[in-house]
């Protein structure tokens, strides 16, 4: 199966911690980064998930949001490290490619986001990824 989704990186399950109708799945990618999925339990079942099955953690673009650093008092669990490789930029949007260790994400962010914070190629930056907006593939 083919997918517009741009985020796709591998990973291997270190934990389910399943509840009534979600669960959270941690997944440590093959870069050594640990990031947590909430999906619906049945999503759980269905995919046979358990501690060492291989994954891809699925992220749409619209989804990642940039910092310049680490961000702590946050909610958003997953906070991944990496440096700016290309910034493309539109009239509105822009999408920015961050390579991370193990892979490579794309944020579709504001130009204006781009300007305010200086994203540019080479620059250091975390993604931020709510738990909620991570989907698993096996």
């Amino acid at each position: 199966m083919s997918l517009s989704i741009r985020n796709q990186i591998a990973g291997t399950v270190t934990a389910v911690t399943s509840g009534e109708v979600m669960a959270t799945v941690k997944v440590r990618l093959d870069g050594g980064q640990d990031v947590t999925a909430a999906i619906t339990l049945e999503a759980v079942k269905e995919l046979g998930l358990a501690e060492g099955s291989a994954v891809k953690a699925l992220v749409k673009s619209t989804e990642v949001s940039l910092a310049t650093g680490p961000v702590a008092g946050l909610s958003i669990r997953n906070q991944i490290p990496g440096t700016i490789t290309e910034v493309a930029t539109g009239g509105a949007m822009a999408a920015v490619k961050v390579s991370v260790q193990g892979g490579e994400l794309t944020a579709a962010i504001t130009k204006d986001a781009v300007a305010d914070l200086k994203l540019a190629s080479g620059s250091s930056v975390v993604a931020l990824i709510k738990s909620t907006e991570i989907s698993l593939a096996v």
